[in-house]
C-alpha cells in the first residue's frame, strides 16, 4: 500500500506556472517552453522531496505544457531534448524507487458530453496526458464520467461509445471515477461491465453521493476485480471539511476516516491517494498517526510502502 498526495507540495513549496494566450503570441512558443522547463522541473523536485520522506505514490498537474492542445502549439514538446533530459530524470527517480505517477484531467475534460467540438478537445486532453505519463512511466490517468445532461442513461451510453474510439494507449491507462452528485458508484459499475474499465473508488464521493441497491462491501469487491489485469487499484480518500457529506475538502484526512476506510479494504491492497488541503502534509501526519500507534495497520497481507524512518 501506497499513500500519496495531488501535485503540489507545500513543504518545498512548487508552483506550477501558466500565461495567457496573448503572451504567447507576442512572446512566441519561447515563452511556452520556459514555462514547460520550469513546470517539469517542479514535478522533478516534488519527487525528490517524496523520495526523502518515504512517500512513493504522487499525482502530476496537468499544468505542466501551456496551450499543449491549443492550435498555436506547433512546438513539439515531448521530443524537445531539454525537456526530455528532466522527463528522463523523473522516470529513472520513479523506477529505481517504485513511485506511482499517476495524473487527473480537468473538469472540462467530458467524454460523454452531446457536443462533438467539447468531446474532440476532451480526447486532445486525454492525449496531451497520455504523452506525459509516457515520457515519466506513469500509469493511471483518472477521469470522472462526465454530465447527466437530463438523462442519466443516455449520458452513459455515450460514454461508453466515445471510450471504445479511444486509443488502446490510453485506455490502459484510464480510470473511472465515481464522483460526488451526479455518477455514483453503481453507474461506473455499469459502465465497467460494458467496457472493462478500471475503477477509481473514491471513498468520501461515495459519502456524498451514495446508491441504492449495493452495499459500499459489494462494491468494493467488483472494484477489486476491474483492476485484476491492470495491477494494484488506486483510491481515493478525503475527509469532509465541515460534515461528513460535506464535498468541500478538510485540510487533512480524520483519523476516523482513514481508520474506517482501510478497514473496508481489508486485507486487499490499494494504493490511496490523498485529497486533502494540506497535501504532503496530510500524508506525513498519518505517517505519525501510525508511527506513533494512533492508526493500527497490522493487518494481516497488508504492507505499508514509507520511509524507513517510520517503521514499527
Amino acid at each position: 500500500m501506497k499513500l500519496g498526495y495531488a501535485c503540489i507540495n507545500l513543504s518545498l513549496p512548487s508552483k506550477f506556472r501558466t500565461c495567457r494566450l496573448k503572451t504567447v503570441e507576442s512572446e512566441g512558443l519561447e515563452k511556452v517552453k520556459e514555462l514547460t522547463i520550469h513546470n517539469f522541473q517542479q514535478v522533478l523536485n516534488n519527487i525528490s522531496w517524496n523520495r526523502s520522506q518515504g512517500i512513493y505514490f504522487y499525482r502530476i498537474s496537468s499544468d505542466l505544457v501551456p496551450f499543449a492542445t491549443h492550435e498555436i502549439m506547433t512546438w513539439e514538446w515531448d521530443r524537445d531534448p531539454d525537456v526530455l533530459e528532466i522527463t528522463n530524470q523523473i522516470k529513472d527517480i520513479a523506477t529505481k524507487n517504485g513511485m506511482r505517477l499517476t495524473m487527473h484531467p480537468g473538469q472540462y475534460s467530458i467524454l460523454n458530453s452531446p457536443n462533438p467540438e467539447i468531446v474532440r478537445k476532451a480526447i486532445l486532453d486525454l492525449e496531451y496526458h497520455n504523452q506525459v505519463l509516457n515520457l515519466v512511466n506513469g500509469t493511471d490517468m483518472i477521469i470522472h464520467v462526465g454530465g447527466a445532461y437530463g438523462n442519466k442513461e443516455e449520458a452513459k451510453s455515450r460514454f461508453i461509445k466515445t471510450y471504445n474510439t479511444l486509443s488502446t494507449d490510453i485506455k490502459s491507462k484510464l480510470r473511472l471515477e465515481n464522483d460526488d452528485k451526479i455518477f455514483h458508484i453503481q453507474d461506473v459499475i455499469d459502465i465497467y461491465k460494458e467496457t472493462g474499465v478500471p475503477i477509481l473508488f473514491d471513498y468520501h464521493h461515495n459519502r456524498c453521493n451514495p446508491t441504492d441497491g449495493i452495499t459500499i462491501e459489494e462494491a468494493l469487491t467488483i472494484v477489486f476485480e476491474s483492476w485484476e489485469s491492470t495491477g494494484r487499484p488506486k483510491m481515493h480518500i478525503s475527509s469532509g471539511r465541515n460534515a461528513e457529506t460535506d464535498s468541500a475538502h478538510h485540510d487533512f484526512i480524520l483519523e476516523h476516516d482513514f481508520i474506517d476506510f482501510i478497514r473496508l479494504i481489508g486485507n486487499r491492497e490499494a494504493d490511496i491517494m490523498f485529497e486533502s488541503k494540506r497535501k504532503d502534509e496530510s500524508v506525513l501526519r498519518v505517517y505519525e498517526l501510525i508511527k506513533n500507534g494512533k492508526i493500527d495497520l497490522n493487518t494481516p497481507g497488508v504492507k505499508l510502502e514509507m520511509s524507513p524512518a517510520f517503521s514499527w
